[in-house]
């Protein structure tokens, strides 16, 4: 089933500068790692220190493999040395109680 990671990492500013590579590395290796669907990084409008990183991968399993890598870890170790706060990762699973179909939705809206 795929999953759904959640990264929130909050940089002082002066540190930005930094901190954007490292995702970005991260993004570039990740890309090869078994399992890896997608991802993307958001900035906080109203808190602009403040980073999400939302990963989509086919299983927990394969996230697990890469949180856990060498690789992963060296890289994370730079980032945690940027940021004011500890990184939170959180991770998501598609709930089928929440999701509708279209015909339902359609019904729902009236149509």
């Amino acid at each position: 089933m795929a999953v759904k990671i959640m990264i929130k990492r909050r940089v002082a500013m002066d540190k930005e500068a930094d901190l954007v590579p490292l995702i970005k590395q991260l993004r570039t290796l990740a890309t090869a790692q078994p399992g890896y669907i997608s991802g993307e990084t958001l900035r906080n409008m109203n808190s602009p220190e403040e980073y999400l990183v939302i990963g989509t991968w086919q299983s927990v399993d394969e996230w697990k493999a890469w949180e856990s890598s060498a690789q992963r870890s060296e890289i994370q170790d730079k980032i945690n040395s940027l940021l004011e706060e500890k990184t939170e990762c959180e991770i998501y699973h598609y709930s089928e109680k929440s999701s509708i179909s279209l015909r339902e939705y359609r019904q729902w809206e009236g149509g």
